[in-house]
């Protein structure tokens, strides 16, 4: 775990076979704003697995004890799988979270009969065959799959990597079963629990996470608004640094607006910078 800033309380958990290093560009950004914490996820970076494993739920509790250690009242940026547990820990611990933000996530990963939105099961099934094949590799496709379509593509290539090979890379055991937890989950039905107010980012081009997918979050969520990234892919901190700090900065310092109903068209960020709303 590593604590940087001073301000308010942020916690930043990162996404599948990465590390805290991940966020190194947000930190430099938003280090004179607040508080930021950052950690590994179990099984991640320099975190340790046990031979046993760790549930989704125990995963989100270790979390809120390591970081309760620190704080009792902190805000959540949560991106990809990050976002899941970041979903987790806001339903089970509501008191002690101000407020989400969610990059590049989902309530559910997979697709379903009801769910169109997500990765085709069998897909997930053939990365998990690749993973235990050979998981160095399918974590290295993984990363470049993150950024395709997006802009300066090699640029962020090298960032994701750098992350990995700076600071250590996921254990197999874990990645497996963080993906048989992608694979399961389905938090559609605790969003309407969750009424801490929430942003949701997603990047146009994402090929990972749709923003469909994002939208619907949103749709879930009773106190949410959603931000589209123009040309952004699946990691839009790394490929927008400074819009993605401007928009967790404003939103993590205005004023709380509390509404029992809410009926808004989503903001979508385009090339020229401007944002419907």
């Amino acid at each position: 775990m590593e604590v940087t800033g001073a301000g308010g309380d942020v916690l930043l958990l990162h996404g599948w076979g990465l590390n805290l290093r991940v966020w190194d560009a947000v930190v430099a950004q938003l280090s004179n704003r607040f508080r930021l914490i950052t950690l590994d996820l179990p099984g991640h970076g320099r975190s340790p697995w046990p031979a046993r494993g760790f549930t989704p739920a125990e995963q989100a509790w270790l979390i809120h004890q390591q970081v309760a250690s620190l704080s009792n009242r902190y805000a959540v940026i949560g991106w990809s799988l990050g976002g899941q547990l970041a979903l987790d820990l806001a339903a089970a611990t509501p008191a002690q979270i101000e407020r989400l933000v969610l990059v590049a996530s989902t309530a559910k990963f997979t697709a379903a009969a009801d769910w169109p939105h997500g990765t085709a099961p069998q897909a997930v099934a053939d990365l998990a065959a690749r993973l235990r094949a050979d998981h160095r590799r399918t974590v290295s496709d993984y990363l470049d799959l993150q950024i395709r379509n997006g802009p300066a593509a090699g640029a962020q290539r090298e960032a994701l990597r750098a992350a990995v090979l700076q600071h250590g890379q996921a254990q197999p055991a874990a990645l497996e079963a963080d993906l048989r937890m992608l694979a399961a989950s389905d938090l559609r039905h605790t969003l309407a629990g969750i009424h801490i107010p929430a942003l949701v980012i997603a990047g146009q081009y994402d090929r990972i996470i749709s923003p469909a997918a994002s939208r619907e979050l949103v749709h879930g969520l009773p106190n949410a608004r959603y931000v589209e990234m123009a040309r952004a892919a699946h990691a839009p901190f790394i490929s927008h640094p400074a819009e993605f700090a401007s928009r967790i900065s404003a939103f993590l310092r205005a004023p709380v607006r509390r509404t029992k109903k809410r009926r808004r068209s989503p903001d979508r960020a385009h090339a020229n910078g401007k944002s419907r709303k």
